[in-house]
């Protein structure tokens, strides 16, 4: 029996370099928020054990795909037995900052935890996911959270209802690139949670979004525009560029007069991830 989750976006509110591990990770601080846009994900339970994702997309390949490579995981950690067919719808663009990968991969972990009857916490899940990338745990928390650390040590964090503009830049920026570069500030002075919960932060921005214009002038492009119609930032480390509205209504609008050679979409925030409470 096939069966479809949800995969959904998430955007960066605002993202801090704060320092860096003596392994080279970055130590950030950031707010998480899930948006109703997104890919999706269908399995096939199998009884032979073997992992494959069915259908071909251009760029990606199977082996390296986090769907797959997070279904193995969870099979390896587990010893469980059973394989899975599994066809991934993409939305989300590669290189875009809204966590399309990590979001993936999670789903993966959550709904085979419970196809294969696995009964594996929350954060066991949580655990395996960071192993797969720094994103990926927000998305099994499955809450807007404050994180700290390399993403990984999350609060959960009530934020007010919003919609967002999303654009979306032909370009896929290299998480790599960006946060090895050497222009790149790793010395933001940390802020805490009720900081930004007040909003009383004396600097709230995405600290990857200087690098990323300089190196993309696609980003720029859109970020300018952008930001005419309020404050508009860069999410994760690019190339999507958000503006968030008070209605659906106003966020439409400004979408509708957006020049024509800018893909994007808009997008409620989400106070849970749709599979929260699977």
């Amino acid at each position: 029996m096939l069966v479809t989750y949800p995969a959904p976006a998430k955007l960066n509110l605002f993202l801090h370099v704060v320092g860096r591990r003596p392994d080279g990770y970055h130590l950030l601080q950031t707010v998480f928020r899930f948006v109703d846009y997104g890919d999706s994900l269908s399995f096939t339970v199998r009884d032979d054990g073997v992992i494959r994702r069915v259908n071909p997309l251009p760029g990606l390949d199977p082996e390296q795909d986090l769907t797959v490579r997070a279904a193995r995981l969870l099979q390896q950690e587990t010893g469980c037995r059973l394989g899975a067919d599994i066809v991934l719808e993409k939305r989300l663009p590669m290189g875009g900052g809204l966590g399309g990968g990590s979001s993936d991969a999670a789903t993966t972990l959550l709904a085979l935890n419970r196809l294969w009857n696995l009964k594996l916490s929350r954060q066991m899940l949580q655990d395996l996911g960071l192993r797969l990338g720094a994103d990926v745990p927000v998305f099994v928390f499955g809450e807007s959270a404050f994180a700290e650390g390399v993403g990984e040590k999350l609060q959960p964090l009530a934020l007010p209802p919003a919609w967002y503009v999303v654009l979306v830049p032909p370009v896929a920026v290299s998480t790599v690139e960006i946060f090895t570069s050497r222009e790149l500030t790793r010395d933001t002075k940390p802020i805490k949670m009720s900081d930004f919960s007040t909003g009383c932060a004396w600097s709230i921005r995405n600290d990857l979004e200087p690098v990323v214009c300089r190196k993309y002038p696609q980003v720029a492009e859109c970020l300018d525009w952008l930001k005419a119609f309020g404050d508009a930032r860069m999410t994760g480390s690019g190339a999507c560029v958000f503006a968030a509205f008070s209605s659906q209504e106003e966020a439409n609008k400004v979408f509708s007069v957006k020049p024509a050679q800018m893909a994007g979409f808009v997008a409620k925030g989400l106070d849970r991830h749709p599979l929260h409470d699977l």
